[in-house]
């Protein structure tokens, strides 16, 4: 198979404006990408910033929680599995 490269001497068109665009390749200004990650980063550590400091206010100035009313059926039961007899028995 006798093969002829067009291109022996010189590099083909599509790598010569690779180079091209390698060698003119000045900041034009920031990339939109960028724009958007750093909007979408900012928004994300605002929110969780924001967020620690409401539960941080929330920590010091709420009083604690109530707990729950154990009802009597589960008193009675707790104080015969201690072996006290509960009154009236």
């Amino acid at each position: 198979m006798d093969e002829d490269y067009e291109f022996v001497d010189r590099s083909p068109p599509s790598f010569e404006r690779v180079s091209n665009v390698i060698k003119d390749a000045d900041p034009k200004g920031f990339n939109p990408g960028l724009i958007v990650l750093l909007l979408v980063v900012g928004l994300l550590l605002i929110f969780l910033v924001g967020n620690y400091a409401l539960y941080a206010y929330a920590q010091r100035t709420l009083p604690p929680r109530k707990k729950k009313p154990v009802s009597k059926k589960k008193m009675k039961k707790e104080r015969l599995r201690q072996g006290v007899s509960a009154p009236g028995e």
